[in-house]
């Protein structure tokens, strides 16, 4: 009877080995083959059209997905929160521009949500470069929102619906305000800070905004709205004035009009011309010709562009010199964490790693962040720092954003660049510590305790915080704003006075910290990274884009679950829909709430701007 058994279960076992083994080689053969056919050239036709058709919001890096998570949301066309790549759409237009098979560029702003101001003009830049080849651009969608009018006025030609209008409305600064809500918890917030316009704690404080906010908030939104008029007005032909005149006089003129919306955009020089989408199909099949599969005009997604043109396997050279490119974009937290916030372990690992390399002659930090951790971001500086010790150049080239430790990371930069619209500065520190012993004692529960210090079991959620500890935390707070104040004034050759004065905890558009040398240079990250090379004396360099490494298990299941071959594969057409009213409410409370259990600052000291733009 154990032979038998012990026979049976070698059966087994043999069995189940062979069976996992064909998975395995099914599933490597699947993921060869899905190599092999995206590095495919001959999928792009001569004379078609490239789309350009971001999806969601255009970002700095990609939010990491679990690729599980990612491939049914993509597979089942239900992409809940979508992003495209700034450097995606940059790429594809920089190789469309002179490739003979690209024959124009339409634009398509249906599914695109939004962007910051400097992204934006990113990609004009890629477009107005594009044009230089001769080949048309057009910009086609039903409607179109403030955003997304923007990258449409890129075009040469400008079509829409009969039935869409162009609303125009300006920038804001908006924020949810929670102390009311907190005092009716009986909820205590401890509050530390330096900074009279340190706004990031009134949320929690108050219940609306402050002065010393608003006026701050003000000047840099009118900066931001002052270059994205003129570039609009610009690309138009038009002056400014006949833009602000469109947008101030909207309700008058749209009576007027009868509430003909579309033919008030085309009289006022903002659309071309008013087309249907049977329409706007039959004249792009007239320009680029006709794909009979889709019985549509010839053309390839951006996406499906750069798939083609891509080689399947990334490739560094190591032996050429090189400019490194490091990403930091979200909210700076203390610890590893993946793309989407700034792990300072992550980053700084990343920082390491590169400086580890001899080819690497400078490195290019790309910040779009509105701060988070002190204690994080000191860890990132630190490791630039030790690059320039080793003799390394460091330049950092600031996005959308790059605020409270977006600059605490960028201060000792050998060279900072910004955008114009860049939001910056908000140089000043804080500290908040919700206790709920009034909560938990009207409901009959109460904490208490003995201990061996005065300091023992410092920070309770469920008792009051002791009035020496908040004295220290205070102090500590008070610290590190001097610390703050003293790397800026080391990095941008200030005394400490100078920089006092600007910071604060003010927020800047770059224009201003241009003006106050917070900012040493106007430009944009290829700006930036031509800089860096002239710094370290480069003549000949490769850029690298320095990324983390995906694990195994990570590596593995993105390319099992490579969610584009199964698209494609389905025929699935993703359809990004934009969040409602409610759900704008909602994620606008849950993330302000959010900020409380994410901080996660050793020393509960935070470098944070909340300087959203809507």
């Amino acid at each position: 009877m154990a032979k038998l058994l012990k026979n049976l279960w070698y059966g087994l076992d043999l069995t189940r080995k062979i069976i996992l083994n064909l998975v395995f080689f099914l599933i490597l053969f699947a993921i060869i083959s899905a190599i092999i056919s995206s590095g495919d050239k001959q999928g792009v036709e001569k004379g078609i059209a490239l789309v350009l058709k971001p999806e969601g919001n255009i970002v700095e890096q990609l939010t990491y997905k679990d690729p599980v998570d990612q491939a049914m949301q993509e597979a089942t066309g239900n992409n809940d929160n979508p992003e495209t790549l700034l450097y995606d759409l940059i790429e594809a237009i920089q190789n469309a521009k002179d490739d003979n098979r690209i024959t124009a560029m339409v634009i398509s702003t249906k599914y695109f949500w939004g962007s910051g101001v400097t992204k934006l003009q990113d990609l004009a830049v890629a477009i107005e470069d594009f044009k230089k080849s001769g080949k048309k651009v057009i910009a086609f969608d039903d409607n179109f929102s403030q955003h997304q009018y923007y990258l449409a006025s890129q075009a040469d030609e400008i079509y829409m619906s009969p039935n869409g209008m162009v609303f125009l409305t300006g920038f804001s600064r908006v924020g949810t305000y929670f102390k009311s809500l907190l005092d009716n918890l009986d909820v205590n917030m401890h509050v530390f800070k330096v900074g009279t316009y340190k706004s990031a704690v009134e949320p929690f404080i108050r219940d609306n905004m402050s002065e010393e906010a608003k006026e701050a908030n003000r000047a840099w939104l009118a900066d931001l709205w002052e270059g994205f008029t003129q570039d609009v007005a610009a690309r138009r032909s038009m002056t400014k004035d006949d833009l602000l005149a469109y947008i101030d006089n909207y309700k008058d003129a749209l009576t007027q009009y009868q509430g003909d919306a579309a033919k008030l955009a085309v009289d006022k020089g903002l659309i071309d011309q008013l087309t249907t989408r049977i329409e706007f199909r039959e004249k792009m099949i007239a320009l680029v010709g006709q794909d009979d599969k889709h019985k549509s005009f010839k053309q390839i997604s951006h996406q499906a562009y750069l798939k083609a043109i891509r080689s399947p396997i990334p490739y560094v050279n190591p032996h050429s010199q090189k400019v490194a490119v490091i990403t930091a974009k979200g909210e700076i937290l203390d610890g590893e964490h993946k793309e989407g916030v700034i792990g300072g372990e992550t980053v700084a690992r990343l920082i390491r790693k590169t400086r580890s390399n001899d080819k690497v002659k400078a490195i290019v930090l790309r910040v779009d962040s509105g701060g988070g951790s002190a204690f994080a971001s000191e860890l990132i500086r630190e490791e630039l720092v030790k690059a320039q010790e080793d003799g390394i150049k460091v330049v950092a080239s600031m996005g959308d954003v790059a605020a409270s430790g977006g600059y605490w990371i960028s201060a000792t930069a050998d060279e900072i660049w910004a955008m114009p619209t860049t939001i910056t500065g908000s140089i000043g520190i804080f500290g908040m510590i919700p206790t709920f012993e009034k909560t938990l004692n009207k409901y009959g529960v109460f904490r208490d305790g003995v201990g061996t210090t005065r300091y023992a079991n410092p920070v309770d959620i469920g008792q009051p915080l002791k009035p020496e500890v908040a004295e220290i935390i205070q102090t500590s707070i008070e610290a590190g704003y001097e610390e703050f104040l003293a790397l800026v004034a080391k990095g941008r050759g200030m005394t400490r006075d100078e920089v006092d004065k600007i910071a604060q905890g003010r927020v800047w558009s770059g224009k201003q910290a241009h003006e106050f040398g917070l900012i040493d240079q106007l430009g944009s990250l290829n700006d930036a990274i031509a800089s860096a090379a002239k710094l370290a004396n480069l003549e000949n360099y490769d850029t690298w884009y320095v990324k983390r490494e995906l694990s195994e298990k990570e590596l593995f299941l993105k390319q099992l679950l490579d969610t584009s071959v199964v698209k494609d594969k389905l025929d699935i057409k993703a359809q990004p829909q934009k969040p409602n009213l409610k759900n704008a409410l909602m994620n606008q409370f849950n993330q302000s709430l959010d900020e409380l259990t994410k901080w996660n600052d050793p020393n509960h000291a935070y470098a944070s701007c909340f300087c959203e733009v809507q």
